[in-house]
């Protein structure tokens, strides 16, 4: 079992991985498009600010990607955007602006979710996770720290996001994958022993920045 490991935001990545894992990627949280008129359905006033829940999340909702938000939004990079969504209970940027007037634009649109691993790429990590022959899956969360492990057959992926109310990492019985959430951020670190991570980032046709040896969260800041 893995416990949840804390990376230094100022520091490279791939430096700070723990046990034999080689490589890693930076997994961004899908935005949220939900069916026309869904938001106007469930407002009682129009001062109230509705977010789906995550069976209405998961039932109806459509995964954007940040590549389309950013053309729409005429933000130029990852960097970028991730700036943008960092600035969402700060002070306004300049990228700030712009995609919150994108989203204003957008009725039923909703920033990606914060925190923990978005419900959109669940499924494809746990693939992930049991691509090598795993069924059991060890999770360690940080917030009442306490940890455990559950068969990949005997829970959903509502129950698995709902493992932690924020930080969570989970692994599989071999330990050849995690991945994990981070705190006050709208992305997944997925790491592998492998040291081509890129190929199983394509195997579920996940968006994401893959790491060398200089990449560090805070350098999208």
């Amino acid at each position: 079992m893995l416990d949840y490991i804390w990376i230094d935001g100022d520091l490279p990545i791939l430096s700070q991985l723990p046990n034999d894992f080689n490589s890693a990627a930076i997994l961004f949280h899908p935005f949220i498009q939900m069916p026309s008129g869904w938001e106007k359905s469930k407002r009682a006033n129009t001062y109230q600010h509705i977010y789906p829940s995550d069976e209405e999340m998961f039932k109806l909702g459509e995964p954007i990607s940040w590549k389309e938000v950013m053309a729409k939004s005429n933000l130029k990079s990852y960097k970028e955007l991730f700036r943008a969504l960092q600035y969402l209970t700060g002070t306004p940027s300049d990228e700030y602006k712009k995609l919150a007037s994108y989203v204003k634009s957008n009725p039923d649109f909703y920033y990606p979710e914060e925190d923990r691993t978005s419900l959109f790429i669940l499924n494809g990590l746990v693939k992930i996770l049991c691509s090598k022959g795993a069924n059991t899956l060890y999770f360690s969360e940080p917030i009442h720290d306490t940890n455990g492990s559950f068969k990949v057959n005997d829970i959903s992926s509502l129950e698995m996001a709902n493992l932690s109310p924020n930080e969570l990492i989970i692994t599989d019985e071999n330990m050849d994958f995690a991945f994990m959430g981070i705190y006050d951020s709208f992305i997944t670190l997925l790491l592998a022993k492998d040291t081509n991570i890129e190929d199983t980032i394509k195997s579920q046709n996940l968006e994401a920045l893959i790491c060398n040896k200089e990449t560090y969260f805070n350098s999208f800041i």
